[in-house]
């Protein structure tokens, strides 16, 4: 999930924001200012229940950071980089450059996340009920009430023993932990979110049906990206157990041709088109990477503005590039390959090209890796 503007960095972890963020704030900031606190604290202005919604969609989305900060730095201490955390409609999630070296790394980073949700929402329901006690009432105690609740929830459904929630890297670890299998362990909890999220669409569309609204619409689209995510879970860990061990020099197209981003549309369809025989073109500044063209982005440009359009303006710009080094192992890569939308990694040595890796040559290494374990498996 890429950010659409960044916050900054926490930890020196870069924070990032998708403006699908924008979406779920205004429907809580909405509900709340809208129904709940009116009905449950009537008797004060619109302008009161406004601030008082977007108060608590605030510090809610604040303890979704905590949340993603804590795996993040537990990460970091684990010994796995974190490019980057990024909020988004569905939540929070870190960018983590590799894997857990064993069950018990897994088990602090994944187990970190709804511990500090648990937390925020004890201190919160602390400071409520103090203020209960004191005889303080109304849109504080309200906004306190609601975010120690809220937040113990998240606690809760995070460890729901399913991929990708924090609870399926629990279920993971544990599994992990008592057959040594990281392979098997990651599907077992891919398959529970599978599950999960069959579960969560059937009581969704159950509820909706039943008049609850959009309510049981929202659970159902939880479910389905429930499903999508532990699919591609299950993907990703069989398809990182046939590669593990290779590096990315191992499989990567080695030197390949280039272009400068001054070449335009026009030069580049009469010239390199069909001389190419990939899909794909680096674009370089004295052997530096600055851009990535594929075929899809040039057939976007109509043919009167070919001459007039220069390869930069198409082109993958140089932060979106996925950049790999040599001797990285592939199963850290793929992570990165498949957020990018160009689906390619340009391989640099001292910030100098030496080699692209696309998805073709991901997919002769699975297929060489599954020959390995075929080969392995029936000499054992």
């Amino acid at each position: 999930m890429r950010a659409s503007f960044r916050l900054g960095r926490i930890a020196g972890v870069p924070v990032g924001v998708n403006w699908s963020v924008l979406v779920i704030f205004l429907l809580i900031a909405w509900a709340l200012s809208a129904s709940q606190f009116p009905r449950a604290y009537p008797g004060h202005s619109a302008v009161a229940y406004v601030a008082a919604g977007l108060a608590a969609a605030v510090v809610f989305f604040l303890g979704l950071l905590a949340h993603e900060v804590a795996h993040a730095v537990v990460a970091k201490r684990n010994g796995i980089e974190v490019e980057g955390i990024t909020l988004w409609l569905f939540g929070g999630v870190s960018e983590l450059k590799g894997e857990a070296r064993d069950p018990g790394a897994e088990l602090r980073i994944a187990g970190v996340g709804p511990l500090v949700s648990l937390i925020i929402g004890l201190f919160f329901g602390a400071i409520a009920v103090l203020l209960a006690l004191a005889g303080v009432h109304g849109l504080l105690l309200g906004s306190l009430s609601w975010l120690a609740g809220i937040n113990v929830l998240l606690a809760i459904f995070n460890v729901l023993p399913a991929a990708p929630l924090d609870g399926g890297r629990l279920l993971r670890a544990a599994v992990w932990k008592a057959t040594g299998d990281r392979t098997k362990a990651s599907v077992v909890a891919a398959r529970a979110g599978w599950i999960l999220g069959a579960l969560l669409i059937g009581l969704g569309l159950w509820q909706f049906l039943a008049g609850s609204g959009a309510g049981g619409l929202w659970l159902a689209l939880i479910g389905w990206f429930l499903i999508g995510a532990a699919g591609q879970e299950e993907r990703q860990a069989r398809m990182g157990s046939a590669l593990r061990g290779i590096r990315v020099a191992e499989v990567m197209t080695p030197q390949p041709q280039t272009a400068s981003g001054e070449m335009t549309v026009a030069d580049f369809v009469d010239h390199y088109l069909f001389a190419y025989r990939h899909s794909a073109l680096p674009l370089t500044d004295q052997g530096r990477p600055v851009g990535l063209v594929t075929l899809d982005r040039v057939r976007g440009i109509p043919p009167e503005r070919r001459a007039a359009t220069t390869l930069a303006e198409v082109s993958c710009q140089a932060d979106e590039l996925v950049l790999a080094d040599p001797d990285e192992q592939l199963t850290d890569l793929l992570p990165r390959l498949s957020e990018c939308a160009d689906g390619r990694a340009l391989v640099v040595t001292d910030q100098q090209l030496v080699g692209i890796v696309s998805p073709s040559d991901i997919s002769r290494a699975v297929q060489r890796g599954h020959l390995r374990e075929q080969m392995t498996g029936s000499r054992s």
